[in-house]
């Protein structure tokens, strides 16, 4: 199920593709979403005052049946100095929500990440409004 339609990007354009498996109850596919960007939301680029979430770095996030949660993300430059641990930061991050059997970040650069990909708040928060 990905909710993240052209529409939506327009207003959200930092949320990431989520895929979340069907069968479980909208109740719960609520709560895990929730928790899932709560726990994104504590991972911060070191050398930017702002979460990968609201950064938009974070592509797609996938939640397969047995809740293993596969996440694509990019970084704001191939070069960054933090580009071997910030995966670990949110693979420790999603797996510490209630109810995932663990995580797995893929690290892409298609498409470049670029500034259009940030939240309101972020571009607030990096006084670039």
């Amino acid at each position: 199920m990905s909710d993240a339609s052209a529409a939506d990007r327009e207003v959200n354009p930092n949320r990431p593709e989520m895929d979340l498996p069907a069968a479980l109850p909208p109740e719960e596919l609520e709560r895990l979403t929730e928790d899932l960007i709560v726990a994104l939301k504590t991972v911060f680029d070191p050398e930017i005052p702002v979460d990968v979430y609201e950064l938009g770095l974070i592509y797609r996030v996938d939640v397969d049946d047995s809740r293993f949660v596969t996440i694509d993300m990019t970084l704001t430059a191939p070069g960054c100095p933090v580009a071997g641990e910030m995966p670990t930061w949110v693979e420790n991050a999603v797996t510490a929500v209630p109810g995932v059997s663990g995580a797995k970040v893929n690290m892409v650069f298609e498409p470049p990440w670029n500034q259009t990909r940030m939240s309101e708040e972020a571009k607030i928060a990096l006084d670039m409004w």
